[in-house]
């Protein structure tokens, strides 16, 4: 499992980690997010949609809709899993063919539904630090997410 660990220092930091990990993903990937209510999941997803996408679409979180998708090169479908009681109401919004799917799957509050998830996902855990401070740690589970971490990290470092 590789892993890696990122300090964002403001909502620029969290953006600009939303834009390096899009670099990197191609569609049937799956990116779980995890982290207390205002951690930042929805704004790295903005960060995502937006080096994906031509547009400049609205990105909020999907809490009450429970799945929204965003055009771009790829479909990007952006997942809630906060709401739900269990993983069959998951799997019942029809989840499990997006996670097998065209697209790129983004997962908010996913550890509610961790049974569910391929084995092969990127999984990342953000803990606030201060008013836009977050930690973030990125963990690969399986071949294609280790080699998305991996390749995250030489990203990041050749930036730094």
């Amino acid at each position: 499992m590789s892993n890696l660990q990122f300090l964002a220092g403001n909502e620029d930091d969290t953006d600009y980690l939303g834009r390096a990990i899009a670099q990197l993903l191609q569609a049937g990937d799956v990116v779980t997010l995890n982290g207390e209510l205002g951690a930042g999941k929805t704004r790295l997803v903005r960060g995502i949609v937006a080096s994906l996408s031509d547009d400049d679409q609205l990105v909020n979180s999907p809490t009450f809709v429970l799945i929204q998708q965003y055009a771009a090169a790829m479909p990007i479908y952006h997942m809630d899993a906060y709401r739900l009681t269990d993983e069959d109401e998951f799997l019942s919004l029809g989840a499990e063919e997006l996670l097998q799917g065209d697209g790129v799957c983004l997962i908010e509050w996913a550890d509610r539904i961790s049974g569910v998830l391929p084995s092969d996902h990127v999984r990342i855990d953000i803990v606030s630090i201060r008013e836009n401070a977050r930690q973030f740690q990125v963990s690969g589970f399986g071949s294609r997410s280790n080699q998305i971490v991996n390749q995250l990290r030489l990203l990041l470092t050749a930036d730094a």
